[in-house]
C-alpha cells in the first residue's frame, strides 16, 4: 500500500512536531498532516523566554527548528492540507486528505490544537483583517506608532501586550473583571511598561470605523457608562476553542470539545493518541504541549511493538 504509514500525526504543532521526532528516530514512518503552517498557535507568540535550554527567542523560531528536526529524521510533512475524514474503526486507520489522497497507518496521533477564542460579535467579523487579529506576532507591525486594544486577563494577553509595545504607541489593556488571571510575575511586568494602560471591569460593547477600525466601546460592568477608546489595532487573547470537531462522536471527549486521555495519552481507540491543546488538561504551555508529544510518541512506538509481537 503507497501510501501506508506507521503513525500519522493530525498537527503540526509543538506536541505533533515532537511526536515526529520521537518516532521517525525511532525508525518508524511518520506523516505529519497539518491545515495550516507548521507550528501552530506557537508561532503566534512573538517572544518566548521561558523555554528551556533557549534563550529569549520566538515561537516562530522554535516552530522552524522542531520543523527541521522532524524532516532530518524522515517525517513527511503537509501543510495546508485540510483533512476531509477519518476511519478509526479497523487495527489500520485511514485519514482522507484534500488534494492528497487517503493514507492509512496502524497508529495515529492527534495534535491538532485549537484556534483563537472569539467574542462572536458581528462588528468583530467586519473588522477581522482591518484592524482586528489574533495574533501579534502576525501582524504587530502593521501598527507600528499606533494606538491599539488589547483585550484579556491571562497570560497570553499580557505577554503578547508587552510584545506588541516593541511596536505600537500604546497599548490598552481591556479585561472584563478587576483582576488578572496571569501570573504576577507577567502582570508586573506588564504595569512596568509605560506604553501599557488599563482598562478594567468592562465589556467589549461594539467595533466602529469607515473602512478599518478605528473605535473600541466598551462598558462599565457597574454602572453600563459607555467608553470609546481610539485603537486602529485591537488584538483579542480570550483562550482558544479544541480543533477536535472532526473526531466528535468517534473519540471521548468533555462538554468542552477537549479529548479525554489517560497518562500515557491513550483516547478510548486503541491506537489513537491524543497530546498538546487538544486534550483536556488545566495547563497549555509549549513545554507541556511538547511533554504530551514526547509521551504519545512513546506510547505510540510501544503500542505498535506490542502488535507485531502479538
Amino acid at each position: 500500500m503507497n501510501n501506508k504509514y506507521d503513525v500519522i500525526v493530525l498537527g503540526a504543532g509543538p506536541a505533533g512536531l515532537t511526536a515526529g521526532i520521537y518516532m521517525s528516530r525511532a525508525r518508524l514512518s511518520v506523516l505529519i498532516v497539518d491545515s495550516g503552517t507548521a507550528g501552530g498557535q506557537m508561532v503566534m507568540s512573538y517572544t518566548v523566554a521561558n523555554y528551556p535550554g533557549v534563550e529569549t527567542t520566538s515561537g516562530w523560531n522554535i516552530s522552524q527548528t522542531m520543523l527541521s528536526q522532524a524532516k532530518s529524521f524522515g517525517c513527511k510533512v503537509l501543510t495546508q492540507s485540510p483533512v476531509l475524514s477519518i476511519d478509526l474503526s479497523s487495527e489500520l486507520k485511514s485519514v482522507e486528505v484534500e488534494d492528497e489522497g487517503t493514507f492509512h497507518a496502524g497508529a495515529i496521533i492527534l495534535a491538532t490544537g485549537g484556534v483563537p477564542r472569539e467574542l462572536g460579535m458581528k462588528s468583530e467579523q467586519q473588522y477581522k483583517g482591518i484592524g482586528i487579529s489574533y495574533c501579534a506576532t502576525c501582524d504587530g507591525d502593521f501598527f507600528t506608532d499606533k494606538e491599539i486594544v488589547a483585550i484579556g486577563g491571562g497570560n497570553s494577553a499580557l505577554e503578547e501586550s508587552v510584545g506588541l509595545t516593541k511596536y505600537a504607541s500604546k497599548v490598552t489593556i481591556v479585561h472584563e473583571f478587576d483582576h488578572f488571571q496571569a501570573q504576577p510575575w507577567i502582570v508586573e511586568e506588564a504595569r512596568k511598561n509605560e506604553k501599557i494602560h488599563f482598562i478594567m471591569a468592562q465589556d467589549i460593547v461594539d467595533f466602529t470605523g469607515d473602512e478599518h477600525l478605528e473605535k473600541v466601546i466598551v462598558a462599565s460592568k457597574a454602572t453600563g457608562e459607555k467608553t470609546e477608546i481610539p485603537a486602529v489595532g485591537c488584538f483579542i487573547f480570550i483562550g482558544y476553542v479544541p480543533n477536535t470537531g472532526i473526531f466528535q462522536g468517534i473519540i471521548n471527549m468533555n462538554e468542552r470539545g477537549e479529548i479525554l486521555t489517560d497518562q500515557l495519552m491513550q483516547t478510548n481507540v486503541p491506537g489513537v493518541f491524543a497530546a498538546g491543546d487538544l486534550r483536556e488538561k488545566r495547563y497549555r504551555q509549549i513545554t507541556t504541549s511538547v511533554a504530551d508529544g514526547t509521551i504519545a510518541a512513546l506510547s505510540a512506538i510501544d503500542f505498535l511493538q506490542q502488535k507485531s509481537i502479538n
